[in-house]
């Protein structure tokens, strides 16, 4: 295999290996699992969208710029309120150069995006701290496990990823009503990273629920009603649905260890055929810890796409060199498959070379 410096091989390296080895030269197809919390809106909390009523409009902004090239739904791209752009630009560049196939899963959202996208049942999440996050979990669960089984027929894998503000603190959540050590652990899109923020508003949720960390272990579905995000159940079921029949490479930052997770407590058999793919800068940042919350669940691969924006021409794109976004819309995932699927020749370069292209267009510099 053809990765050079291109894809890391960071944790459990021998099986990492070996499920590049079986998804190099495949031809997957890209799912991106999308979904709103007003968790989102907490000031503070989330830094995908460029004010916090914004949110609601970046997941289906994010999957337009990804299959139109840009934005119906708010003039621009999805910025950060420094102004730095989404990584769907990233994604885009990888499935463009790879020639991979796109589908979009919609599960909890205010607005929806102006392409097409599978529906499920999903209702946009409430604020944590109500302690009645989510409605009708089961319900996409089963949604989303039969159109995983579906898709599974039609790749060789799949990469899923996703698109939900404030999402690391809602996998917080639920890691932790699960029992699980994951204060201090999660990512955030921001470069200083709001721990104490999160877990204050964790406690908060916990205890209107009228639970205590750990209270919900092997209760997944208890946990994402009472303190997750309409994204999770999506993306789980996608996952246990798929990964019977074919190689899923779960592609995203420390949410997938919520995932995991709830994976694992239902269905941990699938989780054999289950990789994570993400970024250097989730891998590399101090403030939170991808292998030290996928330990204590379950030891899977993580590969991450290791991609260097230090010397780009702009300043909105070396800012991801300081911590800000670091991941998401599956950037990492969809870069590694990008390698994989053209066996080396689209490498994390040529990638910088075509994003930058693309941004130069989007902020029209000559």
């Amino acid at each position: 295999m053809k990765i050079q410096n291109d894809i890391i091989l960071f944790y459990r390296e021998h099986e990492a290996k070996a499920f590049l080895k079986r998804i190099w030269g495949r031809k997957p197809v890209f799912l991106c699992v999308i979904g709103v919390t007003e968790t989102a809106k907490i000031p503070g909390i989330s830094a995908a969208g460029k004010t916090p009523e914004l949110t609601d409009y970046t997941p289906p902004a994010d999957v337009e710029y990804l299959l139109l090239g840009k934005c119906i739904c708010i003039p621009g791209v999805p910025v950060t309120p420094e102004g730095i752009p989404t990584p769907a630009l990233i994604t885009r560049v990888a499935v463009r150069l790879a020639d991979i196939p796109v589908f979009i899963v919609g599960s909890g959202l205010r607005i929806e995006p102006r392409v097409p996208f599978f529906k499920l049942a999903g209702s946009p999440g409430r604020d944590i701290r109500t302690g009645r996050a989510v409605k009708g979990v089961k319900e996409v669960l089963s949604q989303a496990e039969i159109l995983g089984t579906t898709l599974a027929k039609l790749a060789d894998y799949l990469i899923i990823g996703e698109s939900i503000p404030g999402g690391t603190t809602t996998a917080l959540a639920v890691t932790l009503a699960m029992g699980f050590d994951t204060k201090g652990k999660v990512s955030s899109s921001m470069p200083d990273n709001p721990h104490e923020l999160k877990v204050k508003t964790v406690l908060e949720g916990l205890k209107a629920a009228g639970l205590r960390m750990g209270d919900l272990r092997e209760k997944p579905i208890e946990a994402i009603s009472h303190v997750g995000d309409p994204m999770m159940p999506a993306f789980a079921g996608l996952v246990m649905g798929a990964a019977r029949r074919i190689p899923v490479l779960m592609a995203g930052g420390t949410q997938m260890g919520a995932i995991l997770a709830i994976i694992n407590a239902l269905n941990p058999d699938t989780l054999t055929n289950v990789a994570i793919g993400t970024t250097k800068w989730i891998v590399a940042d101090r403030s939170s810890d991808l292998k030290g919350i996928v330990k204590q669940i379950t030891d899977i691969p993580i590969l991450a796409a290791n991609l260097d924006f230090s010397e780009s021409r702009f300043e909105g794109l070396k800012a991801y060199e300081r911590g800000v976004v670091k991941e998401g819309v599956g950037a990492g995932g969809a870069v590694i498959a990008a390698i994989a699927k053209t066996r080396g020749t689209v490498t994390c370069r040529e990638i910088l070379k075509e994003v930058e292209e693309d941004y130069r267009r989007l902020i029209r510099i000559r």
